[in-house]
């Protein structure tokens, strides 16, 4: 099993203390293997194994453990003596009440606690009740481009040679795990992610907040996806189906861009607006857990090149602890604002830069930002690299790879 040691090290600094550890992340983007790896540095710094309790409920071997009595009960029973036992539960959301079992659990036992749960509203209400102040969250992504280097070496005992290549074939394939641990073709790789997609709308979307209009769902679902990397609102979708003759109103719209997040299906970016340091309440942007969602659902689109690429950029910036913000100065915008205490990070991201007029549209918005903070030009370009009064234009590819910003 390959270590992915962005988050486990966050994990590792956590062990024995005194939270309760909440990992979450869209389904299949790899909790599990995250707790297993965590059990096995646990083995390895001489915890007993019968002092871990390791509990799957999508596993139908657990399956009868579907209330809070019952998984208290029965890791109760699993518990010996009074050593400190460490207690793993993957997907917690499929168990009723989870959260006062796990509190009962931090309250009645010598006990090292992680759960993970692919919906972030039923993590962050019922822990916002019930263990205010006792627990620390850690967020899962899909693997990074970084990430897929690491699996591709280890799947082929070879060295990648070509980076701008390789990160093509990363921009088409995704970061699910699962697609990096053997060969897929692109239209085998798609039929994977759309059964994630599909099994995560149906669980963590529809059931949760039960929806009952699925199909109007997935046309949001659509709209969203066609529009990766635009500034759009609510309203602009309940037009659109009015538009096409289908009346939504606003509230549902909102419940449903809701769901989707909540299911980290999407991630919802704010925009900011430099001059009067505000985050603004209209016309922010929503992007993908993963591009290949999009490839799944739409099929492969060249005209959505440009959002695809905006896309894995944001999610490197989220993964590295950034806040990330859609820019806006008096008259232009900002791809990415991104702010990690006290550093932050200015980028523009396009396909290609082989016209005069991309490249001054694309540097002047950074030009117009007066202060001391890095900015980045990042295109698909492979020969023009080129500094401008301080900005620096690269490739995406030497920009995802690099230790720091």
């Amino acid at each position: 099993m390959i270590t992915r040691e962005l988050y486990l090290n966050q994990l590792y600094g956590f062990i024995d203390k005194p939270f309760i550890k909440v990992i979450t992340g869209i389904r299949r983007c790899g909790k599990s293997a995250i707790l297993t790896l965590l059990k096995n540095e646990l083995l390895r710094k001489g915890v007993e194994e019968d002092c871990i309790v390791f509990i799957n409920f999508e596993s139908f071997e657990f399956s009868e453990i579907d209330r809070a009595d019952r998984l208290y009960e029965f890791v109760k029973a699993k518990i010996h003596g009074k050593n400190r036992c460490y207690i793993l539960l993957d997907e917690i959301q499929e168990v009723k009440s989870w959260e006062k079992a796990v509190n009962a659990l931090l309250v009645d036992f010598n006990a090292d606690i992680y759960i993970t749960g692919s919906n972030s509203h039923l993590l962050s209400s019922e822990l916002a009740t019930f263990l205010a102040g006792r627990y620390v969250g850690i967020h899962i992504h899909t693997l990074s481009f970084k990430e897929h280097l690491t699996f591709k070496n280890e799947l082929t005992k070879n060295t990648v040679s070509d980076l701008y290549k390789e990160f093509e074939y990363f921009l088409r394939l995704g970061g699910f795990p699962v697609l990096h641990t053997g060969e897929y073709s692109y239209e085998s790789a798609y039929k994977v992610v759309y059964d994630i997609y599909s099994s995560t709308i149906l669980r963590d979307t529809v059931q949760r907040f039960n929806i009952r209009d699925v199909e109007l769902l997935e046309r949001v679902v659509k709209y969203v996806f066609a529009n990766i990397g635009n500034t759009f609102s609510a309203k602009n979708i309940a037009d659109y189906f009015k538009s096409q003759h289908r009346k939504i109103d606003l509230n549902t719209v909102y419940n449903y861009l809701h769901a989707l997040e909540g299911a980290f299906i999407v991630y919802r970016i704010p925009r900011y607006d430099v001059k009067g340091k505000e985050i603004l309440k209209t016309l922010e942007k929503y992007y993908l857990a993963d591009q290949s969602l999009l490839y799944a659902v739409m099929g492969y689109q060249d005209r959505l090149i440009s959002g695809v690429l905006e896309n894995i950029v944001m999610l490197e910036l989220k993964r590295r602890g950034y806040r990330v913000f859609v820019g806006k100065t008096a008259d232009k915008g900002i791809d990415f604002i991104g702010e990690l205490r006290e550093k932050k990070i200015y980028v523009q991201v396009a396909y290609k830069m082989s016209e005069q007029s991309t490249v001054d549209r694309e540097f002047a918005p950074l030009l117009d930002v007066r202060d001391h903070h890095h900015k980045y030009v990042l295109s698909m370009d492979e020969l023009w690299q080129d500094n401008i009064r301080g900005i620096q234009h690269m490739h995406i590819a030497d920009f995802l790879v690099m230790n720091e910003y």
